[in-house]
């Protein structure tokens, strides 16, 4: 059995500082794998674990994934980021159960994804019975042999016989990461906030992992400690409050329907003039209302909407990919956590209603998983905010159109969660 822990806390309570103290002075027959969204944190844990050689995998060889293979067998202790833990194979699972690896995950990932296959492709397999799809769970399983000079058709197949694909509302696939890649460690630590909120908490359900919440506290003498979540202090909320000054004014009465903001609502034509007016609401707020410079300022919406709303005072400057982020980029990503990037962003304005992919959502909904798309709303956007410079304890203004989300956020501050 898996020993799973959820390190369920606040934004800079000190969840990867304790993660560091704990590899470093863990004893040397257990091995770790540290696992994080970004290359720079990759660095950072091979750089602060002085009493163990951290290895980031490299392309070498056969690429990073055959060479992490070669780290395993040598019970390396390894640094590495989501996008090469989402393509752990079978081989590396079973490398796995063999060793006494612990694995650390800074952040929830993305375990469950809308896989996109033409209709057409997925009626031949199933049609030449290449696949089998369970009528009770929409399980896929593959029923052919060879390998295919159509490299998505051998993707589907290697998904396919890690048991991954479900066949859901008669045309789309659902891609789940293998639970068994969970299951072949000795011992899990998921560092993350509001867990009970986020789609890996439904996964875990969906396969029946079980886990245990805990909280991370600060002693006296800077040490890190971990206990029962029920056991932790309440989160003082006084101070927090007072550094959010929450725009309140006319520029919200655009966003006071319950679906303003969403994907679907900027999709719809109807709704060009209130984008518009939007858009100009973005503009009032920077430039008139907190005249701050672009450098410290900070807003979302989702990405195909950007050339929509994206104006003088908060254009900034788009980073080149592969390349650190430029002070002066002023559009961040409305999914973003664990970057220190923005941590000089003073103004931010939030042009977002979140809500889980419809088909996500009924796809939990059907494997009996309760959601809660209030709480997912509001993990979005609080680690969203913690991305600017309240993460340093300073103050920040911020314009959030959305009444849904405003309200949500403003809840979240009376009330300890």
């Amino acid at each position: 059995m898996t020993n799973v822990n959820i390190v369920d806390s606040v934004m800079g309570s000190g969840k990867t500082s304790w993660a560091i103290q704990h590899m470093n002075e863990a004893e040397g027959d257990t091995n770790f794998i540290y696992i994080t969204p970004f290359l720079s944190e990759v660095r950072r844990v091979c750089k602060d674990v002085p009493n163990r050689k951290f290895i980031e995998p490299i392309h070498k060889g056969k690429g990073k994934l055959e060479n992490l293979k070669k780290m395993i067998l040598n019970e390396a202790d390894i640094a590495t980021t989501h996008s090469l833990f989402q393509c752990f194979d079978d081989e590396i699972i079973q490398l796995l159960k063999t060793g006494k690896y612990t694995l650390i995950l800074d952040e929830v990932m993305n375990v469950v994804e809308q896989y996109d296959l033409n209709k057409d492709d997925l009626q031949l397999l199933i049609q030449n019975k290449m696949i089998l799809v369970d009528k009770v769970t929409g399980l896929i399983t593959w029923n052919s042999q060879g390998d295919f000079q159509d490299t998505e058709y051998n993707k589907i197949k290697n998904l396919a016989k890690t048991e991954n694909l479900y066949f859901f509302e008669n045309t789309i696939l659902f891609w789940t990461f293998p639970v068994s890649a969970f299951q072949s460690f000795k011992e899990i630590y998921i560092m993350t906030y509001l867990f009970k909120a986020q789609q890996q908490k439904y996964y875990f359900d969906m396969y029946n992992l079980e886990y245990s919440y805990q909280a991370v506290q600060k002693l006296d003498d800077k040490r890190y400690v971990l206990l029962n979540h029920t056991d932790r202090k309440p989160i003082d909320k006084t101070l927090m409050k007072a550094q959010i000054k929450i725009y309140e004014g006319k520029l919200n009465n655009v966003g006071d329907g319950k679906f303003n903001f969403s994907v679907s609502w900027f999709g719809n034509e109807e709704n060009r003039h209130l984008i518009e007016k939007l858009k100009n609401n973005l503009y009032s707020y920077f430039k008139n209302n907190v005249k701050t410079p672009s450098e410290v300022n900070m807003w979302t919406c989702y990405k195909t909407d950007i050339p929509k709303l994206v104006g003088n005072g908060y254009r900034g400057i788009k980073h080149k990919p592969g390349t650190p982020h430029s002070k002066k980029e002023c559009h961040v990503v409305h999914n973003a956590r664990a970057m220190n990037e923005f941590n000089h962003k003073e103004t931010l304005a939030y042009a977002v209603n979140r809500f889980m992919n419809p088909y996500e959502k009924k796809f939990f909904l059907s494997k009996g998983i309760t959601v809660d798309e209030d709480m997912y709303a509001l993990s979005e956007l609080i680690q969203w905010i913690w991305r600017s410079r309240i993460r340093e304890g300073k103050a920040i203004n911020l314009y959030i159109p959305s009444k849904r989300m405003r309200t949500l956020l403003k809840d979240y501050l009376d009330n300890d969660l």
